[in-house]
């Protein structure tokens, strides 16, 4: 055989080989043990949860209290009822604060820029309590608002007695439940969530490392808490962004400061290797539209209120299929944002996305003549 030949049938068994390697399906194993009480890995865009253990059981929340703390004060400071240059009289009850602290002097004045640096770079128990009492006027009523954006957060499973996370009685959150309010907190306040990557801080003269050991270990995490009592454990809420997937994990009730980081980092290496996130559709963009009758339109256009993405395994995306069912018989008027079907986001048999469809726009009732001709179509019809 020529060697012409020779090499013209290697590259036909390169070539087919190739062919069979890029056909072939995307593997997914299973998910890493992980040494924690409960553990919790999402994507942050999509919501989906990749995976999970125990991540209902109510248990201590430690530190990551404080997530909630710096929810509320944010909010607060965007309806502007505080400012960030705001001196804060720092009280008796700040001021003996146990735990970790920023080491805050009795009735100093430090500014709510710095408070929140303390609390959250430094995990100060007493930077925690000094917001909730400017923010507030006690740490009490402090404590009802924590509970209040609960509950709006969907967090059913949480309940706060103290903005700190000093174990009580009745102080209690979730692994999915935490999930929610880190995604909350990147999505409702990006321009504040840089906070988060922030190694250290110095007050008073004294510089205080952030205890996110991924910050210096893993160029892809940028956040976001970490949190310690000996009922809670160690415990560690990441978020990493690789391209443009950003993931949230939780670790929850593992034995050491290098456990939870470990453990953490074997959550985020598997999401980022073995699956992707884009966006399928996005927000009030028409994806259909259907008839609508008696209105002063034929056609009313359909899409999502947001943006839909979708995580799936790599090498999958062209096996999702997506499917819509609409309302039938829609009646003039209607409402930019009412609901009149649903889309359906499946890979095979699994169901990744459930969404509503609603009106892109405005129809309002027709004029009599229109109503009249419609009415005999739909008679027939």
């Amino acid at each position: 055989m020529s060697k012409i030949a020779i090499f013209s049938l290697i590259s036909l068994i390169v070539s087919l080989f190739s062919q069979a390697t890029l056909a072939a399906p995307s593997l997914v194993p299973s998910p890493p043990d992980i040494a924690a009480k409960a553990y919790l890995l999402m994507d942050y865009h999509s919501g989906r949860i990749l995976t999970a253990h125990e991540i209902d059981a109510r248990d201590q929340p430690a530190s990551l209290t404080k997530l909630m703390t710096a929810y509320v004060v944010l909010n607060e400071l965007k309806n502007g009822t505080i400012k960030l240059d705001d001196k804060v009289l720092i009280s008796e009850k700040a001021w003996r604060m146990k735990g970790s602290r920023m080491f805050l002097k009795l009735k100093s004045r430090v500014s709510v820029d710095d408070l929140l640096m303390g609390m959250i770079v430094q995990s100060g128990n007493d930077a925690s309590v000094a917001l909730a009492e400017h923010t507030a006027g006690s740490e009490e009523t402090f404590v009802q608002l924590m509970n209040q954006y609960a509950k709006r957060l969907g967090m059913n499973n949480t309940h706060f007695m103290n903005c700190t996370g000093m174990p009580e009685k009745g102080h209690y959150s979730t692994a999915r439940d935490l999930a929610k309010l880190s995604q909350a907190i990147i999505r409702d306040f990006p321009d504040h969530y840089s906070l988060y990557k922030i190694k250290k801080f110095t007050h008073n003269n004294i510089t205080q490392p952030n205890r996110n050991r991924l910050l210096w270990l893993d160029p892809r995490v940028d956040g976001i808490k970490t949190g310690h009592t000996e009922a809670a454990g160690y415990c560690l809420i990441a978020s990493a962004k690789q391209g443009e997937m950003r993931l949230i994990s939780v670790v929850l009730g593992t034995n050491s400061e290098n456990a939870r980081a470990r453990e953490s980092r074997k959550l985020l290496n598997y999401g980022f290797r073995f699956y992707e996130t884009f966006k399928l559709y996005e927000a009030m963009k028409p994806l259909t539209e259907t008839r609508i009758w008696k209105g002063t339109e034929e056609h009313l256009p359909l899409g999502l209120a947001n943006d839909l993405y979708i995580t799936a395994p790599r090498g999958q995306r062209n096996k999702i299929k997506a499917q819509m069912t609409l309302q039938s018989n829609i009646i003039a008027p209607a409402h930019e944002g009412q609901a009149f079907g649903q889309v359906e986001v499946k890979l095979d048999d699994t169901v990744l996305s459930k969404q509503t469809l609603v009106a892109l726009k405005n129809v309002e009732t027709g004029n009599l003549w229109r109503r009249l001709i419609d009415n005999i179509v739909l008679l027939f019809k």
